[in-house]
């Protein structure tokens, strides 16, 4: 530490970050300051630093017109109370002018409950002499009528006006119960507490210098985010790459070079050894024993991966009239090293210690598709619709949710799991109204003749699948057997038409192509012996 006699040998840097590399669980940032050095400085101090720091990977760096000698880092603690005078009575003007709103407020429900009563004491009192005057004839049915619209749209007028007075008085409640809690909060002040670091250097003499800070953060992280719009007329399946990036680090990143990777440094570099794997008999567990959990492993020494190249982006604005010229998005290119892909979004991303997650924008590409469509008659009536996707691009999707939109309809979500580049997946995109499947029990016979004791069940069924989309279709049909547990219990196939092979655990499988407008059926027919003292479980034919 230096004497503070000398205050001249230790000189404060204000520094800011300029950029964010965001892993799966955390992140690193840089921050650069500049400070002009007389030559007399031998620490250079940094502050106030999150206590998410990982003091262990602070890295130190600079230029300038002076050589400059880095000695060493080190960090202490540093705790401040904030000034909360101006803060306070900055609450209590608030809180004073909304209980000035909240009585003007009351001030106007008390007069339209006033002018409320008076239209309705006016009710009571002429009811009488306006019947009578209208048995006699004196009023006609026109004045009657004026007059009761009259009384009605008073009391509506009345009765809306007492509700929005009410309702913006259960606002005005909220707002001063929170404004009340934040005064009784700050009015007692808590220490903050935060990180400083201290640099040691040897300088040659006076000069301007440049330094660069790095340091790993907790608490944050980014998640893949999909967004997948399927047009089922092009056979064009137009992915939207984002992140959700999430951090409560202690420090806003506002204006920053922001890189997303997919790198993992949390678990380290070593791989893990293996145990003895020990077996033996049971023994009788022990009396109150507890297993004390191992240690983490302490953090890993980090490098800073290389960028990508820069780029920015904006959200495309559809628009339909053509006078109108739509957004140009600029997306982030991706880099990748090994395994490691790294997204850069040098568009000044601007990410606040909320812990909310905020959306970015990675890039967008559009991969072509063919459709299919499978059923499951024996389940459910419908055929749902299926998109055959290619991963052309140089760009692995990683693990994460996906929106599904059809034709601008919001079909649902998924998980996509790891796609390499050139791998195929499969979109599931709901269901499809234009193929009508109709699933009919044709036959159920239980055979008079036994055969060695032996009873034989035949079933029947029938499909009928209409095609009622204007284009071919490609369909594939699973129907189901029972399947037997017990040797006693026989299930054969007897026939199937179109005739196709019975498959493992009794699935039958149909793959019909369907021209539009046409119509397809399908039947097959079984059989079940079994011993007659023998009750089968299980056999629910519907």
């Amino acid at each position: 530490m230096v004497n503070p006699e000398t205050p001249s040998l230790r000189k404060t840097v204000q520094s800011q970050i300029v950029a964010v590399t965001v892993y799966g669980d955390r992140a690193l940032v840089t921050r650069r300051g500049i400070v002009s050095l007389t030559g007399l400085e031998r620490e250079l101090v940094i502050s106030p630093l999150p206590l998410t720091l990982e003091t262990e990977s602070v890295r130190v760096s600079g230029t300038g017109t002076v050589g400059v000698q880095l000695l060493g880092v080190s960090s202490d603690r540093i705790y401040t109370t904030e000034p909360v005078a101006e803060r306070v009575a900055q609450l209590t003007r608030q809180i004073q002018q909304l209980e000035a709103e909240k009585r003007h407020l009351q001030a106007q429900v008390d007069a339209l409950a006033l002018q409320s009563g008076f239209i309705d004491g006016l009710r009571e009192k002429t009811q009488e002499p306006f019947a009578q005057s209208l048995s006699r004839k004196n009023l006609s049915l026109s004045e009657t009528l004026d007059f009761l619209n009259f009384l009605g749209s008073q009391y509506s007028e009345y009765a809306i006006a007492s509700g929005e007075c009410k309702s913006q008085q259960q606002e005005l409640e909220k707002q001063l119960q929170a404004l009340h809690t934040a005064l009784q909060t700050i009015q007692t002040p808590h220490p903050k507490e935060s990180l400083s670091l201290i640099v040691g250097i040897a300088v040659s003499g006076e000069g301007e210098f440049e330094l660069e800070l790095s340091y790993i953060v907790n608490r944050a992280s980014w998640t893949p985010l999909y967004d997948l719009r399927v047009d089922s007329t092009s056979n064009v399946v137009h992915l939207s790459y984002l992140a959700e990036v999430t951090q409560s680090t202690g420090e806003d990143w506002i204006d920053v070079v922001l890189t997303l990777s997919t790198a993992k440094p949390g678990l380290g570099t070593l791989p893990p050894k293996l145990q003895p794997w020990y077996i033996d008999t049971p023994s009788p567990p022990p009396i109150a024993r507890r297993r004390q959990l191992a240690a983490s492993p302490s953090l890993p020494t980090l490098a800073v991966p290389a960028p990508g190249a820069e780029g920015n982006w904006q959200e495309e604005d559809e628009v339909a009239e053509d006078n109108l010229i739509p957004a140009e998005m600029v997306l982030a290119e991706v880099s990748q090293e090994g395994s490691v892909i790294n997204f850069q979004l040098n568009s000044g991303g601007n990410i606040p210690s909320d812990g909310t997650p905020h959306k970015t924008t990675i890039f967008n590409d559009d991969y072509s598709c063919s459709f299919n469509y499978v059923a499951m008659p024996r389940l459910v009536s419908f055929v749902y619709l299926q998109a055959n996707v290619k991963n052309s691009s140089n760009s692995t999707i990683l693990p994460g949710k996906a929106n599904i939109f059809r034709d601008n309809t919001f079909v649902g979500t998924t998980k996509l799991e790891n796609i390499a580049p050139r791998q195929e997946f499969k979109l599931n995109l709901g269901i499809d109204e234009g193929l009508k499947i109709e699933r009919e029990l044709v036959e159920r016979q239980v055979d008079k003749k036994l055969m060695s004791n032996q009873r034989r069940t035949t079933f029947g069924y029938r499909l009928l699948i209409t095609n009622l989309l204007n284009q071919e279709t490609n369909l594939t049909i699973a129907e189901q057997l029972p399947v037997s547990r017990n040797e006693q219990i026989k299930v054969r196939l007897i026939r199937s038409s179109p005739q196709i092979q019975l498959g493992e655990m009794g699935i039958l499988e149909w793959m019909l192509t369907i021209p539009p407008n046409e119509r397809r059926e399908i039947s097959y027919q079984f059989t079940i012996e079994h011993p007659t003292e023998l009750m089968v479980v299980g056999l629910d034919i519907a």
